[in-house]
C-alpha cells in the first residue's frame, strides 16, 4: 500500500503533467509491483488529513514489534485533488502490474500575464517528516524548473550517526543530501544525480523508440476501435505473428571519488501497444455504436512487460516476463544470475483482483490515459455515489531459495488495510519470518 505522502507527491505529478514512469529507475516497476512488493512486519497505524488543496500533514505509529512514531507534512504551490481513503481509487494507492501508455513530451501550465510582466510561478513541492524517539528528520524539495526540467532535493538528518562510527561502517542510514536534475523530452529521459555523503556522481540516461504520442492525442486502443470497418464475406482472419509494442533502453554510470569506487549497468524493456490496459475505454455508450463493440471484444494481445537488465562489474543478470493473462490476474516470472559466482534465483509471483459480483467499467479506465478530446462525452469516473467493484488483491511470491510470501489488500469501510507475511520453508524452528497488519485512514476538505 502507497504510503499518504507517496500517493500524495504522485498527485502532484499528475497536476504537473511530469511523467515519472519515463525514468531510467522505473525500467522494471511493472514487475517489481509483482515480485517485490513490501510486507508489512509488526502493526503499522497511520492517519493523514488534508485540510486544502496545498496543505497535507500525515501521523503514523508502529505498535509492534517496537513502538515508535513519525510526523510527516506537505506543502505544495498548486492545488491537489487529493480524496479521502474511502473514495480514492483503490488501485491509485496499490503498486501494480501496468503496461504505460506511449512517451509524450511533457507541457508545462499556461503562462498568466499581469500588467505586461509573467505572473505565475514554478511549481513545487516541500516535504518534511519527524521520527520519534530517534530524532529522525527526512526532508524533499521539488521544483519544475522548466516543462521539461525537474529538480530534486533530498535530505536526511539522522542523529545517532555522528555518535557511533560503528553504526557507519555497518551501512546503516546516515546523514547525507542528494541533489537531482531530470531532463525529460518524452524520446529521451536523463537524470543527473549527486550524494553529498560519499560524493558521489551518477547519470542515467532512458531512449524510447518509435513516435511519440501527443498530449491532446488519445491512445492507440482508442483510434483502432474507432476506425473500424465492417468485414467483408470472403475476408479471412488477420494472422499475424508475436507482439506488437515498443522498446525503451537506458543505462546508468555512477563513480565516488571518496569511496574510489564506479558501477554501470543497463537495461532494455519490452511493452506491448496499443492495447495498454484494457479495457481502456469503456465508457457507457450504445449498443450500435463502434465504441461499444470493440469494448466487448478481447484484446488483441496480451498485456506484456519483457525487461533485462545486466550489471557488467558485478556480474548480474537479470530477466523477467510480466504479463496479464485474464481480466483480474497477472503473473511474473524473473531469473537472477551471477557469471562470477554462478548463484542463481528464479523468482515467480502473481497477483489477483478479487471483484464483487457486479463489474463497474470505471475501475478499468486508467487516469493517464484519459484523453484531452473525444468525441463521446467522458463521465466522471470517481463519483462517490457509485461504489468500487474491487474488493482487494492479493499478491504471492515464491522463489528458489525457499521464501514465500503471501499479501492481501483491500477496503474495509473507509480504512485501507494490508496484511501479509513472508515464511522461509527451510526453515523448522522458525517457518514465518514475518507477519504484519497495515491500517491507513486520511480524509480530504
Amino acid at each position: 500500500m502507497h504510503p499518504f505522502a507517496s500517493y500524495v507527491l504522485r498527485s502532484y505529478y499528475r497536476a504537473t503533467g511530469w511523467n515519472e514512469d519515463n525514468l531510467y529507475a522505473n525500467l522494471t516497476r511493472s514487475s517489481n509491483a509483482i515480485l517485490d512488493f513490501s510486507v508489512p512486519r509488526g502493526l503499522h497505524l497511520s492517519i493523514s488529513k488534508a485540510p486544502n488543496g496545498l496543505f497535507n500533514t500525515s501521523y503514523s505509529m508502529n505498535a509492534m514489534p517496537s513502538l515508535n512514531g513519525s510526523v510527516g507534512y506537505i506543502f505544495t504551490s498548486c492545488n491537489l485533488d487529493v480524496k479521502s481513503s474511502g473514495s480514492v481509487r483503490f488501485k491509485d494507492m496499490v503498486e501494480r502490474f501496468k503496461v504505460y501508455d506511449q512517451p509524450r513530451r511533457p507541457e508545462g501550465k499556461e503562462e498568466e500575464w499581469l500588467a505586461g510582466e509573467r505572473a505565475d510561478t514554478r511549481d513545487y513541492l516541500l516535504y518534511g517528516r519527524l521520527y520519534l524517539p530517534t530524532g529522525r528528520l527526512d526532508a524533499l524539495y521539488s521544483m519544475r524548473l522548466s516543462p521539461t526540467l525537474q529538480a530534486l532535493v533530498a535530505a536526511i538528518s539522522d542523529p545517532r550517526s555522528s555518535l557511533s562510527s560503528e553504526k557507519r561502517s555497518r551501512g546503516d542510514n546516515v546523514s547525507n543530501v542528494m541533489f537531482s536534475l531530470q531532463h525529460d523530452i518524452g524520446k529521451w529521459c536523463s537524470e543527473y544525480t549527486y550524494s553529498a555523503e560519499d560524493g558521489m556522481w551518477g547519470v542515467r540516461v532512458l531512449h524510447n523508440f518509435g513516435r511519440l504520442r501527443h498530449p491532446t492525442e488519445p491512445p492507440e486502443d482508442l483510434n483502432s476501435s474507432t476506425g473500424t470497418r465492417p468485414k467483408r464475406v470472403d475476408e479471412e482472419e488477420a494472422t499475424g505473428g508475436g507482439l506488437k509494442g515498443r522498446v525503451s533502453a537506458g543505462a546508468e554510470f555512477y563513480i565516488s571519488a571518496k569511496e574510489r569506487s564506479a558501477g554501470v549497468s543497463t537495461g532494455i524493456r519490452f511493452t506491448t501497444l496499443p492495447d495498454a490496459t484494457p479495457p481502456s475505454f469503456q465508457f457507457p455508450q450504445p449498443s450500435s455504436s463502434p465504441l461499444a463493440q470493440s469494448s466487448r471484444s478481447p484484446p488483441s494481445q496480451p498485456p506484456t512487460t519483457i525487461t533485462a537488465l545486466f550489471n557488467p562489474m558485478m556480474g548480474h543478470i537479470s530477466a523477467a516476463y510480466a504479463a496479464r493473462i485474464s481480466r483480474d490476474l497477472s503473473m511474473c516470472s524473473r531469473f537472477d544470475f551471477n557469471v562470477y559466482s554462478y548463484d542463481s534465483e528464479w523468482t515467480m509471483g502473481a497477483e489477483w483482483w478479487m471483484r464483487r459480483a457486479a463489474s463497474k467499467p470505471e475501475d478499468e479506465l486508467e487516469p493517464s490515459l484519459i484523453p484531452q478530446q473525444l468525441s463521446v462525452p467522458v463521465p466522471q469516473v470517481e463519483s462517490p455515489d457509485i461504489p468500487s467493484d474491487i474488493r482487494g488483491v492479493v499478491k504471492a511470491r515464491i522463489s528458489t531459495n525457499n521464501n514465500v510470501s503471501l499479501m492481501w489488500e483491500g477496503r474495509l469501510k473507509q480504512m485501507l488495510v494490508s496484511l501479509g507475511f513472508v515464511s522461509d520453508l527451510s526453515s523448522r524452528s522458525k517457518p514465518i519470518k514475518a507477519i504484519g497488519l497495515e491500517l491507513s485512514y486520511f480524509s480530504a476538505g
